[in-house]
């Protein structure tokens, strides 16, 4: 009974040992191969958002073997992160938005390549966008995702792109999801770039250098007159370029008689020398309202 009970527990810690053992070498194997895996996704992203030259047989290997050639393909690029910027400074919760993020999209898209670069969770998108040359397109990736992505909530802000017909297009594609990140805030959590105005568009690339030649009436007019009249002589521009210069229905948008369109028109003739009547100032007037805007 004594040797039988010495074999049983010689058995026991043996297999303890070995378990113990196995189960090391497993985990360190399971860590090895998500190590390489987002090795390579970070090398396939680098290489896709930053370009690569067509010539580089290697380039084209690993983008080949990715799956990245097909030329039924549409791409897009999606960038997202916290409506605080400073949560994107912590990994862990960079990663969970990350992961939201790609579980919204499981299903809409059929592949998704995500990685957190300069503390933004970079999703590229890809999808067939055709079976065949002589099949119809599909929807856009960017028209199909981004409604599924008002769905995190307001506490994430998101910049899509629009479409890239290649690989070729998509470091276009992430400057596109750059500036319509910019552009998204609270009440537009999901912006698109192609839902963006042209004229915010020639503001936002022109920035402080625009700001730097404003008439000098610009600033009485927007830090005085406007702030004065509780922001009415900038909401009566708008409203009468909605309503293609016409002052009555001007005057039935704002729910005030068309009189007051009249007199707001002519402080903002004192003040600016521009008649808004005419078509060039009433322009010039509203590129300079987005500006002091901004």
């Amino acid at each position: 009974q004594e040797i039988v009970g010495a074999v049983a527990d010689f058995a026991m810690e043996y297999a303890n040992a070995v378990s113990t053992i196995a189960a090391g070498i497993y985990v360190a194997q399971i860590q090895l191969m998500a190590d390489v895996a987002g090795d390579r996704r970070t090398q396939l992203v680098s290489i896709l958002l930053e370009g690569y030259d067509e010539s580089d047989g290697r380039v084209a290997g690993i983008l080949r073997d990715a799956g990245y050639f097909d030329g039924r393909q549409s791409f897009c690029v999606v960038l997202a992160q916290s409506a605080d910027p400073s949560e994107m400074l912590f990994p862990a919760r960079a990663r969970r938005l990350a992961d939201s993020v790609d579980e919204i999209l499981q299903g809409k898209v059929a592949r998704r390549l995500i990685d957190i670069r300069d503390n933004k969770a970079t999703i590229i998108c890809s999808d067939i966008c055709r079976t065949s040359g002589w099949t119809v397109a599909r929807t856009d990736i960017a028209k199909r995702i981004a409604t599924q992505l008002e769905v995190l909530g307001p506490a994430v802000l998101i910049g899509v792109s629009n479409d890239a017909p290649s690989t070729a297009r998509i470091p276009v594609a992430h400057r596109q999801a750059q500036i319509a990140l910019d552009f998204a805030n609270v009440s537009n959590r999901v912006a698109r770039f192609t839902d963006l105005a042209p004229q915010r568009l020639l503001l936002h690339f022109a920035g402080e250098e625009f700001r730097r030649v404003l008439p000098n009436w610009s600033r009485d007019f927007f830090f005085q007159a406007d702030e004065k009249a509780r922001g009415a002589l900038v909401a009566t521009l708008r409203s009468y370029a909605n309503a293609d210069m016409n002052i009555l229905k001007a005057a039935e948008m704002l729910k005030v008689h068309p009189n007051t369109i009249y007199s707001r028109l002519q402080k903002i003739l004192d003040i600016t020398g521009l008649e808004a009547r005419s078509y060039h100032a009433l322009t010039e007037l509203l590129l300079i309202a987005d500006c002091g805007r901004k």
